[in-house]
C-alpha cells in the first residue's frame, strides 16, 4: 500500500518498476486500478494505460497481421503511466516479450512510470527472458502476502456493516477461519450467507452458514493432502514418517498408520485405491479394514477417540 501510494502520489518516478506480486484474489488488481484513479484525480493531464498481458499480447498480435506495429508502439510508449496486470501470461511468447522490453526500456528512457503485475517474484517467472526479469526485478518488487486471520475478520465485519447485514460475530469467525485462501473467496461466501438470509427470510446462523457454502466449505477442506496428514499423526505418536509406507505390523506403527489411512477417508477427496497407494501400495481393502478398525475403538475407547479428533481439528486449521 505504502509503495502503491508513492507511485500515485510522486510527480517524478522514484522506482521503476513497481512489480506487485502475490496469490489470486489478494488484490494486485485492486492496488493498480487505485494508482490509476489516484493518479487521474491528481493530475488529469497524465495519461494512464491499464491492461492485462493477454490484452497487450493481443494487441500486438492484431498490429503485426495488420502490418501496423508503427501506430501499436507509439500508442504504447506516449503514455506517462503504463501498467500491465498478470504479465506471467506472456511466458513462452517469445515475440511479445521482444516488444514488452523495448517498449519497457523505451517508457523507463523517457522517464514514464512502469506498473506490473504477477503471480510470482520475477526470479521465479519461469518462461519470461533472463534480460526482462532483470528488468523488472530493478525497480521495486512488493510481495503481497495472504491474508491474516485478524485481516480477514476485519475484511468480514467491514463488508457486513457496508450490506447493513446483521451477521452474528461467530459466523464472521467461523468464516475468517476456514476460507483462508483468498480475499475474494471470502467475500463471495459472505455474499452467499446475506443473500440467502434475505431470500428465505431466515436468520443468519452457524447451521445456515455451513449449510449455505457446503460445497465451499468441502472445497476448503479437500486441500489437506494425504502427505500432510502422514506427516502430522507421525509426528503425534513419534515414529518415523516412512512407517506410514513400511511393512511394519507391530501395534506401536499399525494403528497410528489406520488413523492416518482414515483420517485420509475423512478429510479428503481421495478413492480407497489412491489411500492405499500412498501408504506403501496398499491394497484398497486393507483400508476399508483401518478406517472400520478406527471407527470401532473410537466407539469403545474414550482416549483414542479424544486423540483421533484432537488430530483431526490440527488439520483442519
Amino acid at each position: 500500500w505504502a509503495a502503491a501510494r508513492r507511485v500515485a502520489e510522486a510527480d517524478q518516478v522514484s522506482f521503476n518498476p513497481l512489480f506487485l506480486y502475490g496469490g489470486v484474489g489478494l488484490g494486485k488488481t485492486h492496488l493498480m486500478h487505485a494508482i490509476a484513479h489516484h493518479i487521474r484525480e491528481r493530475s488529469p493531464e497524465r495519461s494512464v494505460l491499464y491492461l492485462s498481458a493477454e490484452k497487450f499480447m493481443y494487441r500486438f498480435i492484431r498490429a503485426l497481421r495488420g502490418q501496423d506495429t508503427m501506430s501499436f508502439k507509439e500508442q504504447f510508449r506516449s503514455v506517462d503511466v503504463l501498467m500491465i496486470d498478470d504479465v506471467q501470461f506472456i511466458a513462452g511468447k517469445d515475440a511479445t516479450q521482444e516488444e514488452f522490453f523495448h517498449t519497457f526500456n523505451a517508457l523507463v528512457d523517457q522517464g514514464s512510470q512502469i506498473v506490473i503485475s504477477a503471480d510470482k517474484s520475477p526470479s521465479d517467472l519461469e518462461g519470461i527472458e533472463e534480460r526482462l526479469r532483470s528488468r523488472m526485478a530493478c525497480g521495486l518488487v512488493a510481495d503481497i502476502h495472504a491474508t491474516t486471520y485478524e485481516l480477514r475478520l476485519g475484511i468480514l465485519q467491514s463488508k457486513a456493516e457496508q450490506m447493513g447485514a446483521l451477521v452474528p460475530q461467530k459466523v464472521m469467525e467461523f468464516l475468517a477461519h476456514k476460507i483462508t485462501s483468498n480475499v475474494r473467496e471470502l467475500e463471495g461466501a459472505l455474499n452467499r450467507v446475506v443473500a440467502h438470509s434475505q431470500l428465505v427470510g431466515r436468520a443468519i446462523t452457524l447451521e445456515t452458514t455451513q449449510e449455505v457454502l457446503h460445497d465451499l466449505l468441502r472445497a476448503s477442506d479437500r486441500r489437506i493432502t494425504i502427505e500432510e496428514i502422514q506427516k502430522k499423526v507421525a509426528e503425534h505418536f513419534t515414529i518415523k514418517l516412512a512407517e506410514m509406507s513400511s511393512a511394519r505390523r507391530s501395534r506401536q506403527v499399525a494403528r497410528p498408520r489406520q488413523i492416518a489411512m482414515y483420517l485420509a477417508k475423512q478429510l479428503t477427496s481421495r478413492s480407497l485405491p489412491e489411500i492405499g497407494r500412498k501408504f506403501g501400495g496398499r491394497d484398497h481393502t486393507t483400508v476399508m479394514h483401518a478406517v472400520k478398525k478406527v471407527e470401532e475403538l473410537k466407539e469403545c475407547d474414550h482416549n483414542f477417540a479424544e486423540d483421533v479428533e484432537l488430530l483431526r481439528r490440527m488439520l483442519q486449521g
